[in-house]
């Protein structure tokens, strides 16, 4: 019932409430993107949603507009290409706040697997082993929390495995308040290859 009903309300009802309560945030981010590099505020990139549907994502630019198209985490050095702003906005996480938006689109969800890129076919491939691709990707999720950029594509995928049959609105509260934590303390961000 929960995961068929009642997790995309929930969806629903707190993303709308999160952009109203929040706008002012959105606005001073906004600003600061706009005023500190050239280039859009927003960046949209292809990720692989529910049942492999492509969608466009939405993030607070972080890095200049000519950075390569792979997962910042593979990138030699990612520091040449993230801007002052954007080191803020990644440490903070403050750059994933406009998927509030895919989620009201129906993209998303509030809890669930990260989406992944079109590109990382590895994790994709892993992902079916376990179901994953089977159910809406997440704002948060269990591998976000437990140790996100560090973990290898199988430690994800497999824990991304256990969040598809844990799914329930206990598992999603229990996320829900460890990604806080986890925010706050930036765990397990990994900017680039050589990056410990």
């Amino acid at each position: 019932m929960y995961r068929k009903y009642f997790k995309r309300t929930i969806d629903i009802v707190l993303s709308c409430l999160g952009l109203v309560l929040l706008s002012w945030l959105f606005l001073i981010l906004i600003i600061a993107v706009k005023l500190t590099s050239p280039g859009p505020v927003f960046f949209k990139q292809q990720r692989i949603g529910k049942n492999r549907k492509l969608f466009m994502i939405y993030k607070f630019r972080s890095m200049r507009i000519d950075t390569p198209d792979v997962p910042t985490h593979l990138l030699d050095n990612p520091n040449q290409w993230i801007t002052s702003v954007g080191k803020i906005l990644r440490k903070s996480s403050l750059d994933e706040l406009p998927q509030l938006l895919n989620i009201i689109k129906g993209d998303m969800s509030i809890i669930g697997p990260r989406p992944a890129l079109w590109s990382q076919e590895d994790l994709i491939f892993e992902r079916d082993r376990y179901g994953v691709n089977t159910i809406y990707p997440g704002l948060t999720g269990l591998s976000q929390v437990s140790g996100r950029d560090k973990l290898t594509v199988a430690e994800k995928a497999k824990l991304d495995g256990e969040y598809v049959k844990l799914l329930s609105f206990s598992e999603d509260i229990k996320i829900f308040f460890q990604t806080i934590i986890s925010v706050l303390k930036s765990d397990g961000i990994k900017e680039g290859k050589t990056d410990e």
